[in-house]
């Protein structure tokens, strides 16, 4: 579990490097920089909220992140019981809940161990981001573009790789292809953000799908032989 999030955070590190080099070279101050990936903490946001700014929008930027964000609400939800029972635990994990902590703790059982993967994951990758944006500051424009490093494709992989053993379940699997599906027709008409939002009409098609067909998926029982009937009788 420990070398799995290593190697993300390895990947955030180099990012988060990113982020810190952009927003400096964009002309935010150091401190500006580093207030935002600790009190924010909303990596791709934070791109698109240096850009705005930059480009003389800053509450365009609020809207945007608002809206790229919203999908930490399903988040939650999913993973509500893994914060912990205290209200100081859920704020505090509320905090540290990204893309990456949530795809690593659904990928472990329910209970104590996937609580202790939340923790685990959410800690170190909160500061392998911050450590990140410190080195790009520090560093300048040396860093450069995470695109051009091909830093961006780092975190899609390493989602997939930790979600693929929960689409061995036919029903989840067929959810995630539909709401995939729906993302990727999408994501030319509508803004950032919402096609991640759309992609969570994947179970609704699912269930909508078995309401309208309520045979199917039920897999019939296979018949008994007549000689094991027979053996029954007599038996009874």
């Amino acid at each position: 579990m420990l070398r799995d999030v290593l190697a993300l955070g390895a990947a955030m590190i180099a990012v988060g490097a990113s982020f810190g080099a952009v927003a400096v070279a964009a002309g935010l101050p150091v401190w500006a920089a580093l207030m935002m990936s600790a009190v924010l903490y909303a990596g791709g946001a934070q791109f698109m909220a240096v850009g705005l700014v930059a480009a003389g929008s800053p509450l365009a930027a609020v809207l945007a992140g608002l809206l790229l964000n919203a999908r930490h609400l399903p988040f939650g939800l999913a993973l509500g019981d893994s914060l912990g029972p205290r209200l100081r635990h859920r704020l505090l994990g509320s905090h540290l809940l990204t893309d990456e902590t949530t795809a690593f703790t659904l990928s472990r059982p329910a209970g104590d161990a996937r609580r202790r993967a939340f923790w685990l994951a959410g800690t170190l990758l909160f500061l392998a981001w911050n450590a990140g944006t410190l080195l790009g500051v520090l560093a300048g424009g040396a860093v450069g573009d995470p695109a051009a490093l091909g830093l961006d494709a780092a975190f899609p992989a390493g989602l997939i790789a930790l979600l693929l053993p929960s689409l061995r379940d036919r029903d989840t699997r067929h959810a995630a292809l539909s709401g995939a599906a729906l993302a990727v027709v999408a994501t030319p008409v509508l803004p950032a953000g919402l096609p991640v939002l759309l992609a969570l009409a994947g179970p609704v098609v699912i269930a909508l799908h078995r309401r309208s067909n309520p045979g199917d998926g039920a897999r019939p029982a296979p018949p008994t032989p007549v000689g094991a009937e027979r053996a029954g009788e007599r038996t009874c």
